[in-house]
């Protein structure tokens, strides 16, 4: 008898499972608490898969042999909490995918970055040759990837809520961008929760594989201190000069990679920032792992576009340039963008506070915003950390408010900056809801 599969959540990540398991001849079943979007339900149909959504049926959840759980799906969801009570293993999609792809997988996490990293190095593979697939937080689901087209490479972005569902698959090249507070909510407010997770990238790798991290992150750091790291490390720095992997010398990137050395020009970068410098170290040290030609490199560092929702500029206004980072969902995102703004700022915040400490934005605050605007349901938290340290600070319950009011303070010059450091669930469906609705009311001005 074929075993049996249920899979909860009908997303993106549920359904490309759910496709997989049923290439695999197993007893599929798809359960949604929500309702389930009418894209997802025209292929469950179409696949002839059994599938049930606005409830959870636990005589059949608790049938399953095993359990492949969407990363949106809290572990103190009940259903969750039934199915540890009896010992069903509960993976991620990541996990069951790998079980049936030989590919190389190039995996990116972090608090920071890593959407701009993983397409970034998507980017530079395409641009290589190399037969690859975008998967994980961004791009498609990998286990539909590999039910139906399976690529020799993958990169994917995996967020902590997925390597937590993960135990025996492995990377071939490991990157982490950076440790910062994010989701404390789901880790029980315990930074050591967090960083287990986000150390669970570097489970399984083995001596030829690569470890590509930000030796510049004093948690990262720390951790590297009490590890075991039997594998290959590549770390990047835009504070001290290496031996091995990438830094900045002065105004230039630079990559030694065994007896390979990179080159490049800071001002060559197409993305601003030192966020992006970053984010270019670390990418182009795992092109040159890949082998990657040189020139290729170079040519897809100054040529990337970046990223809908993070510092995308928008339009200019009467001279007030407007910048959607609504995918800036916590404060480390948020202090990236307001460390690379070069003329005064209004700021646009808020949203639902995932355990935010605002006092590391206090001196870039004091440094570069002229004006906040607080967009959320609560703003109390925002209002006792900045009231009397900026000279306008006003409230807005919708995103056509906060524009309006932001258009009127910044009055002729600077920036409007949407960096929101907070979830968008309470006034949005989700951060590209937010900042596709900021983008349609600065067009409205």
């Amino acid at each position: 008898m074929a075993r049996k599969i249920v899979i909860l959540g009908a997303g993106e990540s549920g359904v490309g499972s759910a496709v997989l398991a049923k290439s695999k001849a197993f007893d599929v079943f798809v359960s949604d608490f929500g309702e389930i979007d009418e894209r997802y339900k025209k292929v469950l149909m179409d696949y002839q898969i059994p599938f049930e959504e606005k409830q959870h049926s636990e005589d059949i959840i608790l049938s399953a042999d095993e359990i492949i759980k969407s990363p949106g799906i809290p572990e103190k969801a009940p259903i969750i909490s039934k199915l540890k009570e009896h010992n069903i293993p509960i993976v991620s999609e990541i996990e069951f995918a790998g079980r049936y792809s030989t590919a190389k997988m190039i995996c990116i996490t972090g608090s920071n970055g890593k959407t701009t990293t993983t397409l970034l190095l998507y980017h530079l593979l395409k641009r290589a040759g190399v037969n690859v697939g975008l998967a994980g937080n961004v791009g498609s689901s990998l286990a539909w990837q590999v039910a139906e087209k399976d690529f020799t490479h993958y990169v994917v972005e995996l967020s902590s809520f997925q390597l937590d569902g993960m135990y025996d698959f492995k990377a071939d090249i490991a990157i982490l961008m950076n440790i910062t507070p994010d989701h404390l909510d789901r880790y029980e407010y315990k930074m050591e929760n967090y960083i287990s997770s986000k150390f669970r990238i570097i489970q399984n790798l083995t001596v030829s594989d690569a470890f590509i991290f930000c030796c510049d992150d004093e948690i990262i750091q720390q951790q590297m201190t009490e590890r075991s790291t039997p594998f290959q490390l590549y770390p990047f720095s835009v504070k001290q000069k290496l031996n091995n992997g990438g830094w900045l010398d002065n105004e230039t990137l630079k990559i030694h990679y065994n007896e390979y050395n990179f080159s490049m020009d800071k001002k060559d970068l197409s993305l601003p920032g030192i966020h992006n410098i970053y984010n270019s170290l670390a990418s182009g040290i795992a092109g040159s792992v890949l082998q990657i030609r040189k020139e290729t490199i170079r040519e897809s560092l100054s040529d990337f576009q970046g990223v809908n929702h993070r510092l995308e500029k928008v339009v200019k206004v009467r001279g007030i340039q407007f910048i959607n980072d609504s995918k800036a969902t916590n404060i480390n995102s948020t202090w990236y963008a307001l460390e690379s703004m070069e003329e005064p700022v209004v700021w646009i915040v808020g949203g639902v506070d995932k355990g935010n400490d605002y006092t590391v934005l206090f001196d870039l605050v004091d440094e570069k915003v002229k004006g906040i605007v607080c967009l959320g349901i609560d703003n109390k938290k925002i209002h006792d950390a900045f009231d009397g340290k900026v000279a306008n600070i006003v409230d807005a319950n919708s995103m056509k408010e906060a524009v309006t009011k932001a258009y009127n303070i910044a009055n002729k010059d600077g920036i409007v900056l949407l960096s929101p450091a907070c979830a968008s669930f309470d006034l949005f469906k989700n951060y590209e809801d937010r900042g596709n609705q900021f983008k349609e009311e600065v067009r409205n001005l």
